[in-house]
């Protein structure tokens, strides 16, 4: 019995590690596409009127620096400087929430090996892509000819536009970043150019994603496979409201709807969550995501970013609202999520088509043509 105990304790803290490495890693990732894209970024979003190319606009610029939180910043600057329009502003933060589901389908590769495993895995990481591509094939044309995000937001910021800001740093973010920082460093110092700076850390990103899975699925299954399948699906699977809530405060905390959403797709990929348990944590994701955007734009007391971060926030929230109370568009994602799902247990490679088709090529064509038209 003791020796048991034991081994299960060595599990724990081995499966502990393991998240550890998988949290580095994926923020080892994002200081790779931040420093590839960052400066194309933002420049990239001050391009254009079009709303149209302002949503392909929003889903590569934040594919680049896989992180909606880092797009809706620097458009909140924009905004708050005077050198963009909150109409202008809209279309690029609903394909911020397109672009940022890059990094779960990403994670998801990391699951490529084992074709089983895989196409829960994809199946897990696109259900976030396909919900937001839902609520901007709804909202979109609504906001076009309506305005329902821009008045709703106005009216909004006159309620909040006093209220003083709040700061708040992520307890993974503390404890990842010195992690981060020393890998980045030895680097750096090895590394001749810039380029090749990150295109190492890029690599070891991934080699650290591959690893951190393989370990977690193999663990997750011998220690708690069981008791996380009685919890999980039986009792979220049960109230999904409670689950939106649920995941809607741990992402306020860890201020990433990535890292939420991330952190289910192991659980996926072993069979221990299923998909429909899934949804509701990432719609509560969605919305927990705009936290840090509304306390940030609270502190710069500059009512066009107030309004530019509600916009944010209503997005997600309208997306949930609209979308969760009727089972028949409740199933529209997941049905095409293992569409794809099964696709990739047959051929893998359509995944990867898949990621840079819609993530980049459409989006950066697009805006091409926008560029050469004018």
């Amino acid at each position: 019995m003791a020796k048991d105990k034991y081994e299960t304790i060595s599990k724990l803290l081995s499966v502990l590690f393991f998240v550890y490495l998988f949290l580095v890693s994926i923020g080892l990732m994002g200081e790779a596409f931040k420093g590839f894209g960052k400066n194309f970024a933002e420049n990239l979003i001050q391009t254009t009127s079009n709303p149209f190319i302002g949503l392909f606009i929003g889903i590569l610029a934040t594919s680049l620096v896989q992180s909606s939180s880092t797009t809706t910043s620097v458009v909140i600057g924009i905004v708050g400087s005077g050198a963009m329009t909150i109409n202008n502003a809209i279309p690029i933060i609903m394909g911020a929430n397109i672009g940022t589901t890059v990094t779960n389908t990403l994670v998801s590769l990391g699951h490529i090996g084992r074709r089983e495993e895989f196409k829960r895995a994809i199946t897990g990481g696109t259900v976030h892509d396909f919900f937001n591509l839902m609520c901007v094939i709804i909202i979109f044309p609504l906001e076009c000819l309506f305005g329902v995000l821009s008045r709703s937001a106005t009216l909004m910021t006159k309620v909040f536009s006093n209220v003083g800001g709040i700061t708040f740093t992520s307890p993974i973010k503390i404890a990842t970043k010195p992690a981060i920082h020393f890998i980045d460093e030895i680097i750096k110092k090895l590394s001749l150019y810039s380029n090749t700076h990150y295109i190492i850390i890029l690599i070891i990103s991934f080699l650290f994603l591959f690893l951190s899975l393989y370990f977690i699925v193999k663990l997750m299954r011998s220690v708690v496979a069981k008791r996380a399948e009685i919890v999980l699906n039986n009792v979220l699977g049960k109230h999904g409201v409670v689950a939106i809530f649920v995941s809607l405060f741990f992402t306020a905390i860890v201020q990433s709807s990535s890292i939420t959403i991330a952190l289910m797709i192991p659980l996926v990929a072993s069979g221990i969550l299923t998909v429909e348990t899934m949804f509701p944590l990432i719609m509560g994701a969605n919305i927990g995501t705009t936290t840090t955007a509304i306390l940030a734009s609270f502190a710069t007391g500059n009512i066009s970013a107030i309004t530019v971060a509600f916009v944010h926030f209503l997005f997600n929230t309208i997306g949930v609202c609209f979308v969760y109370p009727i089972k028949t568009l409740r199933k529209i994602p997941t049905s095409l999520a293992r569409g794809l799902g099964n696709l990739a247990f047959r051929k893998r490679r359509y995944v990867i088509i898949y990621v840079f088709t819609l993530f980049f090529i459409i989006p950066g064509i697009l805006i091409a043509i926008s560029k050469w038209m004018k």
